[in-house]
């Protein structure tokens, strides 16, 4: 096998491991390290919601690293447990949410704390529907993969986001900020789908139509949420969710 066969053949490997190293790497300093310190307090389903993550990027890359190696039939094995820990992911984002508006409500942030659940809440659909149409697509591998990369990459804005928070939030900054400081964090990820982009050009002289469409869609929905979260349409989807938790 040639080298270039070869670096085709990990690409998406490489890929599940820039994710992988994305996702530990940008939640390091605000949430690991204070967990390790115990200075790291949250309801549960927070960290709930951290340990599925996290499970679920691993699981991607060995799933990717089983295609590579040859081992397909493993990988579509574990398929159900894959679908089974995101199924039960998308359940832990919802609850999550309405955890952090209730303690963001009592702390008197309630408003705020509506309209930068837009992020969330407005991502959510788009996620679960890349996934969906990724199982749908499971018997066509150059489809399936690449609503893979497309999902995994927008996954990628919470981790990249903690990164500015770090390097760029004001000193003694307190509550929600502004819905529009996902925008730069979630520009910063959609360079992995420029990167897959780049690289079926390489291939075979054009992006896929999956990166083309999905990625359009997805910049459509990072970009239309920050104004979105500022209507009254919003606000009234908002408090008929919060509404969910009695």
């Amino acid at each position: 096998m040639t080298a270039g066969a070869v670096a085709g053949r990990y690409f998406y490997v490489w890929m599940a491991g820039a994710f992988l190293l994305v996702a530990f790497g940008g939640f390091l300093p605000t949430y690991w390290a204070p967990v390790i310190a115990r200075t790291f307090h949250a309801p549960p389903i927070i960290h709930i919601h951290g340990a599925l993550m996290f499970s679920w990027t691993c699981f991607y890359f060995v799933q990717t690293a089983l295609v590579a190696s040859g081992r397909t039939m493993d990988h579509r094995s574990w398929g159900l447990a894959g679908i089974s820990l995101f199924s039960v992911i998308a359940c832990a984002i919802l609850v999550g949410e309405m955890a952090v508006l209730k303690r963001d409500e009592a702390l008197g942030m309630g408003e705020a704390a509506r309209r930068f659940a837009a992020v969330t809440l407005c991502a959510w659909p788009l996620m679960v529907g890349l996934f969906v149409l990724a199982i749908v697509n499971v018997r066509r591998p150059e489809v399936h993969k690449r609503l893979m990369t497309l999902l995994m990459s927008a996954m990628m804005t919470p981790a990249i986001a903690r990164v500015f928070l770090t390097l760029l939030a004001p000193a003694g900054a307190v509550g929600p900020p502004s819905p529009f400081v996902s925008i730069p964090p979630s520009l910063v990820a959609d360079l992995f789908v420029v990167v897959a982009m780049v690289r079926d050009w390489r291939l075979v002289g054009r992006p896929h139509p999956v990166y083309v469409y999905g990625g359009a869609v997805l910049l459509a929905q990072q970009v239309l949420t920050v104004p979105f979260a500022a209507t009254a349409t919003w606000m009234g989807i908002v408090r008929a969710f919060e509404s969910l938790a009695g």
